[in-house]
């Protein structure tokens, strides 16, 4: 009898089409049908494709009516898969919901999850999760409102420190390996324990349920490979030089390619996929392994030979989601967030008019607490050799050991997107918002930037960051955040920064609400009108079920 080991996972969805998502325990044509208003049906089908002895398939169904809430079903050729049999599941069936012209979206977002059930343990170790309290919100409390889309902005896995679960079953298959492999053993190392982590993360039932039901687009960050991935050329050729690097990155890539991007993609852009057409093209499951590993490993050594930014049109809303990862510059000196190519990719879409609303979506916040962002100008400044190569070696030290990486530690990058959000704002149709989403910094917060020369009666400018979905900062570090934003502390940090030879962009930003440090998920509501809102959600529980606190509700627009 086939198993749905994975999915469904409701990806791509516009008015008339979407795409779902599907990991199953073998060969086979699967089949979603999709029950239409009229009590007449819709299917479509596409044959699984095989992957280091792993089946997926990505179906795309169309012919949709808009506005409509669709249930669906997955097959197997002639087997059911989905919905599981009655009795054995708790949650309602699954639909796709197309958008309705002229309709509000609701966006959701967030990042950094650990994975785990409700269970006490999991509870215990990171708190409650808060995608489970959105599930149980949008089965318990009807009429409430579903996400047109949930973004996560990195962290999806944590490959680099997995549950104490996953380390056991590393630790059976890595016994007997050389003593070199001893540092990550206890680590995901290739593409099949990248399979393990994926299964534990979007597994639990609550979770399963709110993928399968709500379309979901994703970036990647380290976490997704390892902490401090790319965050120098120091960092690179010391991590190269591994023995166990090429595996690990190999696994990270290929996997990342067929559970999270290739859902990002809308039906043309899937139509126009290369590597996906060649990968069905090949009969031979090793031959279609070694295509999927070298483009894996070519897109770690050559970040111009794949693009992980994306974008999708909402409505009046365009997001463009941008990699902040795999894409950047390491060269001292001229460190930025993303190579020129990736840039120029950004700045079209983004000056491309049309939007009511644009949303910059970027794993790392550009506009951050004022003492981290000057810390981080000062610190980028001493790596490259301002006070001397001792001071560098102290600086470089400092970046990978704090985690400072963020826009402000590639200045020229930062002082890039500030230009960016003027031209943005200047364009003869400017949006009615720009609102850059971001994750990372495990806490929450809303601020209000002011770019200089853009009026904001016409286009108001916002970073808006929600981390963690479920891994929240230690203690110590919470207090660190706090002491670090405190006035003093950016005069001193600020002054530092000035004395490093840093020239700040001409902007101004504060930090209106927040940060608050707990487990949540943050909603934007964006109106073809112009009207912008955001809601602010941490995560509790109710009388033991995990539920949603509202923390702040605020509308971003200036009327």
């Amino acid at each position: 009898m086939p198993v749905p080991l994975l999915g469904p996972v409701l990806r791509h969805v516009d008015a008339t089409s979407a795409t779902v998502w599907v990991e199953v325990d073998g060969p086979g044509l699967v089949h979603v049908d999709v029950r239409l208003p009229d009590g007449t049906g819709r299917t479509a089908s596409s044959p699984t494709l095989t992957l280091h002895g792993h089946h997926f398939a990505l179906v795309v169904v169309t012919e949709l009516p808009a506005g409509a809430s669709l249930p669906y079903a997955v097959r197997l050729d002639d087997t059911p898969l989905w919905p599981p049999p009655a009795g054995t599941w708790a949650w309602p069936e699954s639909h796709i919901r197309t958008p309705a012209p002229g309709a509000a979206v609701r966006i959701a977002f967030g990042s950094c999850r650990r994975a785990g059930d409700d269970g006490e343990g999991s509870t215990r170790l990171v708190g409650v999760d808060a995608l489970s309290a959105l599930a149980h919100r949008l089965r318990d409390e009807a009429p409430a409102p579903h996400p047109d889309l949930l973004l996560f902005v990195g962290d999806q896995v944590y490959a680099d420190d997995p549950n104490p679960g996953i380390v056991d079953r590393l630790r059976e298959r890595h016994a007997g390996r050389p003593d070199e492999d001893a540092a990550v053993r206890d680590e995901i190392g290739d593409f099949e324990e990248y399979t393990w982590l994926y299964r534990e993360t979007w597994g639990p039932d609550p979770v399963r349920w709110l993928l399968s039901t709500v379309p979901t687009c994703m970036l990647l960050d380290d976490h997704d490979l390892r902490d401090d991935w790319n965050t120098s050329d120091v960092w690179r050729a010391e991590v190269s030089r591994r023995p166990w690097w090429r595996e690990r990155v190999t696994g990270a890539f290929g996997s990342y390619w067929i559970y999270q991007h290739l859902g990002n993609l809308s039906p043309d852009e899937l139509a126009r996929d290369h590597l996906l057409a060649a990968l069905r093209a090949i009969e031979d499951d090793a031959e279609r392994d070694a295509v999927l590993d070298e483009f894996a490993r070519t897109a770690d050594a050559e970040p111009t030979s794949a693009r992980w930014s994306f974008t999708r049109e909402l409505g009046s809303t365009r997001l463009v989601a941008i990699d902040s990862r795999c894409a950047r510059q390491l060269t001292p000196g001229a460190r930025r967030m993303t190579d020129a190519a990736e840039w120029e990719w950004v700045r079209e879409r983004a000056l491309a008019p049309g939007a009511r609303h644009l949303l910059l979506a970027t794993t790392l916040p550009a506009f951050l607490l004022h003492g981290i962002h000057h810390a981080e100008t000062f610190d980028a400044a001493l790596a490259d050799g301002r006070f001397g190569r001792r001071a560098a070696r102290w600086g470089e030290w400092l970046r990978q050991a704090a985690d400072l990486e963020h826009w402000a530690a590639f200045h020229p990058s930062f002082v890039d997107l500030v230009a960016l959000l003027g031209q943005v704002g200047r364009t003869p149709e400017p949006p009615a918002s720009v609102l850059l989403l971001s994750g990372d910094v495990h806490c929450s917060y809303t601020a209000r930037v002011d770019v200089p020369g853009l009026d904001p009666a016409r286009t108001v400018v916002h970073q808006l960051v929600m981390s963690p979905f479920r891994n929240p900062l230690e203690r110590g570090m919470q207090v660190a955040n706090r002491v670090l934003d405190r006035i003093p502390m950016r005069a001193l940090l600020r002054g530092l920064a000035l004395l490093a030879g840093v020239r700040e962009a001409d902007v101004a930003w504060e930090v209106e609400h927040g940060p608050w440090f707990d487990n949540g998920v943050m909603t934007v509501v964006l109106g073809a009108d112009g009207t912008a809102d955001v809601e602010v959600e941490h995560a509790g529980r109710c009388q033991g079920v995990p539920r949603l606190r509202r923390t702040l509700t605020r509308t971003l627009t200036r009327t």
